[in-house]
């Protein structure tokens, strides 16, 4: 991220600053995704069916809409139409025929039910750029299933990562496919494509599979699957021991190392110890006043979820407890050491680390009042 900008240096042109989108989306991946174009410049048309858009209803509300719905439509223009009526059906296409892009996340297959299909825009508007996102893409075997966050996490390999101490799955907060599977991948998908059109004239359909997004970016569990499944491909001896990075909940990053994993504080808050380093993880030790553990680290072999490993995480457990979180923060504080407390989001949106870099914005809605969200993490520097 670039440093806060001086306010008295006139901001450059967004790089989307001309682009028309026509967003047919709901919930949460398309409109996310049309956020962050509208936050790159891009000018969206959000076009809701007469009932609206069920995510006016998703979450804690102030007044009409809930605040999900407030915080995914900043910077777009509402537009209401009825696709099922031959005027209003008419009207988006002659708006496709202006338009830069159109994203849409229906389920595959109704949108040539609508009239409105990828055979139907081309030809309304050749260097047209059409987003489709779905659960599992628009010509696979389940593209005609329904799911959710969950299950796209569940079938690609990424629910099974992170368990509890008995071997439980762990739910997020932060619905990953939703966000990084759908929103981001239809962002790069639609950059690239936007790109293309520019240089040929001809538009392309972006096929975005929440559940194929969250399977490519899986690679660490992949790496580890690559070593047990070594096995069934004859590269190494029968019966080699599957590594424990393979087993949820101990691997490296999945809480089976000391140096990377989460203790609870005193007063039942946490702290976050990310020292994969071992320089990190030295400093920790002698701030712990348990410099007898620093060899205690994965990089000088300490196998992650071993019994070794275990026995240390049980000692960092006893230690964090003896203090509260505001006192381990200011212990750790004063040491650059990759150890940080875990804040709830009301926390977070009053912390330094956003407010003097600007991150949180005031947004204004003329029915809803006035909200706080965060921008667009990105600057632009001419």
């Amino acid at each position: 991220m670039s440093p806060r900008p001086d306010p008295a240096d006139p901001a450059p042109p967004l790089p989307l600053a001309g682009v028309r989108v026509l967003d047919l989306s709901q919930y949460l991946p398309g409109p996310a995704a049309t956020l962050m174009l509208a936050q790159l410049g891009a000018q969206i048309v959000k076009i809701e069916p007469p009932q609206g858009d069920p995510a006016r209803h998703m979450g804690e509300r102030r007044r009409r809409s809930s605040q999900v719905f407030v915080a995914l439509q900043r910077g777009k223009n509402l537009l209401t139409l009825d696709l099922k009526q031959p005027e209003d059906k008419a009207r988006l296409l002659e708006m496709a025929g202006e338009a830069d892009v159109l994203v849409e996340g229906f389920r595959p297959g109704v949108m040539e039910r609508l009239g409105l299909g990828w055979e139907t825009l081309r030809a309304c508007n050749p260097r047209l750029v059409l987003c489709s996102i779905s659960g599992y893409g628009q010509a696979g075997p389940y593209r005609q299933r329904a799911g959710h966050d969950i299950n796209y996490l569940g079938y690609a390999g990424v629910l099974d990562q992170s368990t509890d101490r008995e071997g439980r799955p762990v739910l997020s907060g932060l619905p990953v496919a939703d966000l990084m599977g759908g929103a981001q991948t239809a962002v790069i998908g639609l950059l690239a494509a936007l790109s293309a059109a520019r240089q040929t004239g001809r538009g392309s359909h972006v096929d975005v599979s929440m559940t194929s997004a969250m399977f490519a970016g899986n690679i660490l569990a992949a790496a580890a699957a690559n070593v047990s499944n070594a096995n069934a491909w004859g590269d190494v001896a029968p019966n080699t021991q599957v590594p424990t990075s393979d087993v949820p909940g101990k691997g490296l990053l999945t809480g089976g190392a000391p140096c990377y994993n989460v203790y609870r504080t005193a007063d039942a808050r946490f702290m976050a110890v990310g020292a994969l380093e071992h320089r990190y993880w030295a400093e920790t030790c002698e701030v712990l006043r348990r410099p007898d553990l620093a060899d205690k680290h994965w990089s000088l072999g300490q196998s992650p979820g071993s019994l070794q490993a275990r026995e240390v995480c049980a000692e960092l457990d006893r230690i964090f407890s003896g203090k509260t979180l505001a006192q381990w923060v200011e212990i750790f504080d004063a040491h650059d050491c990759c150890v940080t407390p875990v804040l709830t989001m009301r926390e977070a949106m009053s912390h330094p680390v956003f407010m003097d870099d600007g991150m949180l914005q005031t947004y204004v809605d003329t029915e809803e009042g006035e909200s706080r969200f965060p921008s667009m993490p990105v600057r632009f520097r001419e």
